[in-house]
């Protein structure tokens, strides 16, 4: 099996990638409209970011989940006990950034958040009547007036060689959101596990977008739309060497939201933040 990039451009892109989300919880877009330099002048200007000590002087806010978290405060994926090899650093448009970097940031953040609610209202368009009967309001609707979406920029940097034997860069998990949209990372390591249990890479072709379904469109949708398990495998050789960069957007609707007759999505959220032991010692 292989995800195959679906073309934006094309006239059946849509019903394409909402098929390729329902078999495998991912989509894959090129030619879509988020340009490349923008992509790459971010990936730049924040490994530079992480370089830096400079850094700490962003030091996340416990109760917002704002600003920058080093690799002792990474979160560790539900039911596991080590950390993620990672550091990375949290965006909203009201949170703490530095001002160098916040206009490229939020430039990104509005084109990749504008695209993300097409995706919502193709992944509507293409639900099943009875699948959008259970939708408590549109899914787009669900973004108006939020403020929750985050940007996160993640940085993985190079092996050090005394990490822990069961640490990888970002063990097996499943997104808490609606819809995480992210741009081919700077090197490769992303991999989405198939129904049999065997990992399948995703492709980091240059120009690429890769989306998938978290768990709140899940919740939704009745389980029709999966939230599917992937990782960010630990590089071999010589790519031991070298950092990766990424910057996916996870987009969460408004709080407020009914989700299930389970969960609103502020609930949900909260109960997945506890899980993860985010931001704790």
């Amino acid at each position: 099996m292989k995800l195959e990039a679906v073309d934006y451009t094309d006239r059946h892109a849509a019903e394409a990638f909402v098929e390729s989300l329902r078999n495998t919880g991912f989509g894959v877009l090129r030619n879509h409209p988020i340009p490349q330099r923008v992509v790459d002048d971010l990936y730049t200007q924040w490994k530079a970011f992480f370089h830096d000590e400079t850094k700490h002087e962003f030091l996340y806010n416990p109760e917002k989940y704002d600003g920058f978290f080093p690799a002792e405060q990474a979160e560790a994926a539900k039911g596991r006990l080590t950390r993620d090899i990672k550091e990375y650093f949290h965006y909203y448009p009201w949170g703490q950034c530095p001002e160098p970097l916040r206009e490229s940031l939020q430039h990104y953040y509005d084109l990749a958040g504008g695209l993300a609610t097409e995706l919502l209202n193709w992944v509507e368009q293409y639900s099943p009547e009875t699948v959008a009967a259970g939708y408590a309001e549109p899914l787009s609707q669900m973004m108006e007036g939020s403020q929750q979406s985050l940007l996160r920029v993640l940085h993985y940097p190079p092996l050090a060689g005394h990490e822990a034997p069961d640490a990888i860069r970002a063990s097996a998990h499943e997104d808490i959101n609606l819809l995480t949209i992210l741009p081919a990372a700077n090197e490769p390591g992303l991999q989405v596990q198939l129904n049999d249990g065997s990992w399948l890479d995703v492709p980091c072709d240059f120009g690429n977008l890769i989306v998938n379904i978290g768990d709140m469109l899940q919740e939704a949708s009745g389980g029709y739309f999966p939230s599917t398990t992937h990782r960010v495998v630990n590089p071999e050789g010589m790519a031991q060497n070298r950092s990766r960069i990424s910057v996916p957007l996870f987009l969460h609707p408004r709080p407020d939201v009914v989700l299930s007759e389970r969960y609103t999505a502020g609930a949900y959220l909260a109960e997945r933040l506890a899980e993860l032991r985010v931001a704790s010692s």
